[in-house]
């Protein structure tokens, strides 16, 4: 059984120095998945998987996490614009309970306010099909939510080396 990680600064402290995190866009239909670099650098989409139920669900995320040998798993958390926290929320964090008693790996939440809509205008932006979007937003937003984990982690990390 895992541990469940609110803030990001305990979630830090409870990964070893080097090693990959995977992110992860829970939604209702789908779940984006993405990978770090093993230095916490750079997030990059992975897959998106259909969601069918738990089961696979999990088995499918834990077999990528093997493969990519990561040692922690960052979910989005989709809190209101206003800081609440709905039903969204409420799906997320038993996602994360029911995942952490099928591994040791540390999951840490990540507020993932519009990072769809981000990934989203961005691929308009880029003139990008609505077919084309339809494939790759889960996975660019499972990166997005990714990068602004390890983007913080890497701002914890300069002020631990400031602070010595």
């Amino acid at each position: 059984m895992s541990t469940i990680f609110q803030d990001i600064g305990a979630f830090v402290a409870a990964l070893p120095p080097l090693g990959t995190l995977l992110g992860l866009d829970l939604g209702t239909k789908t779940i984006g998945v993405a990978a770090s670099d093993p230095h916490r650098m750079v997030a990059s989409p992975l897959e998106t998987i259909a969601r069918k139920k738990f089961t696979p669900d999990a088995d499918r995320l834990l077999a990528i996490a093997d493969s990519r040998k990561a040692v922690g798993v960052v979910l989005g958390l989709p809190v209101n614009m206003d800081g609440t926290e709905g039903p969204r929320c409420q799906a997320t964090r038993a996602f994360a309970r029911s995942l952490s008693g099928r591994t040791l790996l540390p999951i840490g939440f990540w507020d993932e306010r519009l990072s769809t809509a981000a990934v989203e205008r961005m691929l308009i932006s880029f003139d990008t099909s609505r077919k084309r979007r339809d494939e790759v937003v889960d996975k660019l937003a499972a990166a997005y939510i990714l990068q602004g984990a390890l983007d913080r982690i890497a701002g914890l990390r300069r002020a631990s080396e400031d602070a010595v």
